[in-house]
């Protein structure tokens, strides 16, 4: 199967998880690592300078106009503060009210760039540079405490093969519109996966519930492909966190009981 930025973004963040717990990571190591996960996918990479170059091409150009519209702002802003200043010194009110007008704008604006930067760009869930910024510190410790739920769609890999990846990344974006149920922060971390995270008074056990009813009422939905029908379900596995903790042992922790949950409900969901 030739790669696709769908494809290469899940062997990517497959190999990313696999490498979490390693202390030296070569460029050899990785490579063996991304190509046995790519293996798994049949992905094909015919032409990998041809693939980089469209890769880094597309995150170029987000990034040049992430910086443009950064620049646009940030001279509204300075051309905003001079009128300020020139108003509050002549007590103009009527500068003092454009003024005022042109900041809302730029408070909107400016949401809507944190936005695009927060938010997956498939699922439109947040991503890890979200998790990353609001509840991790430079050293990747939580600067808060609450729960972390790891969520891992089953057989989603025979959901692919079967009907095609652009059903694949309808049920990942009807999985992640699923989640957003919990009101709770939703956080796509791989290919498949995605985290719930929350800093209510909840523990590990009410969240589990909460997010095991939820898995309940997706499993009664038969999600149709023209004439077939098929199910959708997940493993779940929830660990607590402490400010200081670090991301790496908590997904650890997580991860352990989300596998529990695999091979209990494997035995129960034989397939789609």
């Amino acid at each position: 199967m030739k790669a696709n930025n769908s494809l290469l973004n899940e062997v990517t963040d497959k190999t990313k998880q696999s490498i979490i717990g390693m202390d030296v990571v070569t460029p050899s190591i990785y490579a063996g690592i991304f190509y046995k996960h790519a293996a798994e996918h049949d992905v094909i990479l015919e032409d990998e300078v041809q693939v980089t170059d469209e890769i880094l091409t597309e995150k170029i150009n987000l990034f040049s106009d992430l910086q443009n519209q950064t620049s646009q702002n940030a001279q509204k802003l300075s051309e905003s503060t001079d009128k300020a200043i020139c108003a509050i010194k002549d007590k103009d009110e009527t500068i003092l009210t454009e003024v005022l007008k042109e900041t809302k704008n730029l408070k909107y604006e400016i949401e809507k760039l944190k936005e695009s930067v927060y938010k997956d760009e498939l699922t439109n869930v947040c991503n890890r540079k979200w998790l990353h910024d609001n509840y991790l510190d430079a050293t990747q410790n939580f600067t808060a405490k609450g729960t972390l739920a790891i969520i891992d769609l089953n057989y989603f890999k025979i959901i692919n093969d079967t009907y095609g990846h652009l059903i694949g990344d309808k049920v990942l974006i009807f999985i992640a519109n699923q989640l957003k149920k919990t009101k709770q922060h939703v956080v796509r971390y791989g290919g498949d996966e995605f985290l719930v995270i929350s800093s209510t008074a909840d523990n590990a056990q009410e969240t589990f519930r909460k997010i095991n009813a939820l898995r309940e009422d997706i499993l009664k939905k038969n999600l149709k492909v023209k004439d077939a029908s098929f199910k959708v379900s997940f493993s779940l596995g929830v660990s607590e966190f402490a400010y200081g903790d670090s991301l790496s042992s908590i997904i650890e922790q997580a991860d352990k009981n989300m596998y529990a949950d695999k091979i209990k409900i494997k035995k129960e969901i034989t397939g789609i």
